[in-house]
């Protein structure tokens, strides 16, 4: 099994990384954020899952060992498979993925496309003994009602999961009413 690829990025698709290692060249699909932080000729580390099937093998790369655990448990639960899960940790940070596990908060899961929410909660139920509460980071806070209304807002403007958990995140715990919550959040974006 190939768990680690160290190599150059020869070349980038929306959704892979062609990894070149002495003279090889590796199709390896990536989360977002690994694909938007690799740049072509640079060097690059992956730790990678290969998915074999009868007619297929597939490479996933995830930028830490600590993403490729996430990733591997996402696998264990029935009827997620690596496409579902590289969807989950490309519009989700590994922290926020394990908060909305920790708080069993299915609709935040459900807003990722392709994920409908009989799997947000078939996750949440096979996952949440699974990741232990320390693993949940103590620099993002429960999320409140207000926050998951805020979240919708800024998810119906077009911004992804992640950059409105950020923003919701940025917004001081005084303020509690809805309407202040979103307008500090929109603020987070047009900061310099």
């Amino acid at each position: 099994m190939i768990a680690r690829l160290q190599g150059r990025v020869a070349a980038r698709d929306k959704d892979s990384l062609i990894v070149e290692m002495n003279g090889l060249g590796f199709r390896v699909l990536v989360p977002a954020p690994v694909l938007a932080a690799a740049q072509v000729g640079e060097p690059v580390a992956l730790f990678t899952y290969l998915h074999v099937r009868e007619n297929e093998l597939t490479l996933y790369g995830c930028g830490s060992e600590e993403e490729l655990a996430l990733f591997q448990q996402l696998l264990s639960v029935s009827g997620v498979g690596p496409k579902v899960a590289l969807a989950l940790l490309s519009a989700m940070s590994p922290d926020a993925l394990r908060l909305a596990i920790g708080q069993e908060q299915p609709e935040l899961l459900s807003r990722v496309p392709g994920i409908g929410k009989r799997t947000a909660e078939k996750i949440i139920f096979h996952l949440k003994d699974k990741i232990p509460v320390e693993a949940v980071p103590e620099g993002l806070a429960a999320l409140t009602e207000a926050d998951t209304e805020v979240i919708d807002a800024l998810t119906s403007l077009g911004y992804s999961i992640v950059e409105a958990q950020r923003a919701v995140q940025s917004v001081p715990r005084e303020v509690t009413e809805v309407e202040g919550r979103l307008r500090m959040a929109l603020a987070y974006f047009v900061r310099p």
